[in-house]
């Protein structure tokens, strides 16, 4: 597939996400960082962006829950070029009901070349790095190109 450049801003778009076993997890490393993260535009799937919201103060763009759909909205959002990076503290040891919507997730987010950090660990290494507060250009599909070669 071509591929094609789009510029994540400055303040950029993430989404935060967390299995019912992480949420406290994903609270404290919140809590941690909140003084970045209150620079950036923060998205999260439901019970785990009401939490994080009240108990911290910061203002969070709340999808629906990931049960009911809001890992699919979060990776219509990331398709549309409206999430930059994402914070996803999925438990790997239990099951969900909603497995194939976390793994569909993680696909769209690969194929987007979305950063993503998936524990506590990505999750600083994200945070702290010197391009998280400035213009960095990445590649993404070139999915004119691709609708071109289809129909054309």
């Amino acid at each position: 597939m071509q591929k094609t450049t789009r510029i994540m801003a400055a303040h950029k778009h993430i989404a935060l996400v967390a299995h019912d076993n992480c949420k406290d997890d994903l609270l404290r490393w919140v809590r941690e960082n909140r003084e970045k993260l209150q620079a950036h535009f923060l998205f999260a799937t439901g019970t785990t962006g009401h939490m994080l919201s009240s108990e911290t103060g910061l203002a969070i763009k709340n999808l629906i829950s990931g049960p009911m759909g809001g890992d699919q909205q979060l990776g219509a959002l990331i398709s549309e070029g409206k999430i930059d990076m994402m914070i996803f503290f999925w438990d790997p040891l239990n099951a969900v009901p909603h497995d194939p919507d976390v793994k569909a997730l993680l696909r769209i987010a690969a194929v987007w070349n979305v950063p993503v950090a998936t524990n506590r660990a990505s999750a600083n290494f994200m945070i702290h790095s010197p391009l998280l507060d400035q213009e960095v250009e990445i590649e993404i599909p070139d999915y004119q190109a691709y609708l071109a070669e289809r129909i054309g």
